[in-house]
């Protein structure tokens, strides 16, 4: 009888191997003795000596020299642009977003964890999908996005991926943004400045004690909100409302005087938590949380304050309105725009004044 062939098998490479695999070397670095490496890519400022990774576990140094992801996706999704949210941009409008794997902080609530946490926690991880900036862009174009955006992980640690897909996508007469939880340097944002429009900041606490846990620090996004507003990009925040984390009325005061500090005109978005990944102990944020907060953004003076993610229950406060003549311009339902009527160069059809946005 014929022997059965033997087959040697074949170790299935690591998730952290797979992603080594789409990397290059990075321009968010300088060069120290010893082969080391300074990262400027985030406020953590990692110093990562030969053979390491830095907080955020994709970016490595390899002889000295420091290696990033580039030429992948973990998630790639066509949204509405209100999800995102950016509720003054492009009304109405679809944003080709993406995301890549690792993120310098570890928040417990996470909702993208499986992309965020990705050699972080054993059990996260999607497996990274091969694509070009070149197809990214052909797919936007495909699918009438207006914009590109960059999410689902924190994309300052893949910023040098992202400056390669939305220099394209400017190329193409697309927008593009940052959807990002601020924690980042000067040198970053100079370098993605040119190349990007809008973008989001988590301010996700005021209590530096809050950021620790997460893994920041509150001072590095602080000075990244009037930054990104001196830069000249269009800035909208969000807060995720945590009950027992950071729902007191002090702190959101706190939260709203600061922003009107920086600009009355930044849009501020207060969100309902729901329980995920780590944290299921506090219950999901109500509708009279994000009422209470939306009115206190109003009373400290912020011209737009938004209360999202539960369509049809916060009283009027998903909506635009002028903040002179107080008309109704936008009216929204979680997502979906049910009526516009700003005209074309951003101005309020009813009085003239100039609505701060991108509208055209």
């Amino acid at each position: 009888m014929p022997k059965s062939k033997k087959y040697k098998s074949v170790a299935r490479p690591s998730l952290a191997e797979l992603i080594d695999r789409y990397s290059s070397e990075g321009e968010l670095y300088k060069s120290l003795e010893d082969n080391k490496v300074l990262c400027y890519a985030c406020g953590h400022r990692c110093v990562i000596f030969e053979g390491l990774r830095g907080i955020c576990k994709v970016r490595y140094n390899e002889a000295g020299k420091l290696f990033v992801p580039k030429g992948y996706v973990a998630a790639l999704q066509c949204d509405p642009t209100e999800k995102k949210p950016f509720f003054h941009v492009l009304p109405g409008s679809f944003t080709l977003t993406f995301g890549m794997l690792g993120c310098d902080y570890h928040c417990g609530y996470c909702q993208n964890w499986l992309t965020s946490q990705a050699l972080r926690d054993p059990v996260a991880g999607i497996e990274p999908m091969f694509v070009n900036a070149e197809k990214m862009v052909a797919l936007a174009k495909r699918y009438k996005a207006s914009l590109i955006g960059s999410s689902y992980n924190e994309p300052l640690i893949t910023a040098e991926w992202s400056a390669d897909v939305f220099g394209i996508a400017k190329d193409h007469g697309l927008r593009t943004a940052f959807i990002s939880n601020g924690n980042a340097t000067k040198e970053a944002l100079e370098y993605l400045r040119p190349l990007t429009d809008c973008y989001k900041v988590d301010l996700k606490s005021m209590n530096d004690k809050n950021y620790r846990k997460l893994g920041g620090l509150l001072s590095n996004v602080l000075e990244t909100i009037p930054r990104l507003k001196d830069m000249g990009f269009w800035v909208e925040i969000v807060t995720l409302i945590v009950p027992g984390f950071n729902d007191s009325n002090e702190e959101l005061k706190e939260a709203a005087n600061f922003l009107f500090s920086v600009s009355p005109d930044i849009p501020w978005h207060v969100t309902a938590f729901h329980k995920d990944y780590k944290m299921t102990d506090p219950d999901d944020t109500s509708a009279e949380t994000l009422i209470r907060a939306t009115e206190i953004g109003y009373e400290a003076g912020l011209k737009f304050v938004y209360a999202g993610n539960l369509p049809g229950s916060v009283k009027d406060y998903e909506n635009t309105y002028c903040p002179n003549c107080h008309k109704l311009l936008i009216e929204r339902y979680g997502y979906k725009i049910l009526d516009y009527s700003i005209a074309s160069e951003g101005k309020c059809p009813s009085c003239s004044s100039v609505i701060p946005g991108i509208w055209s």
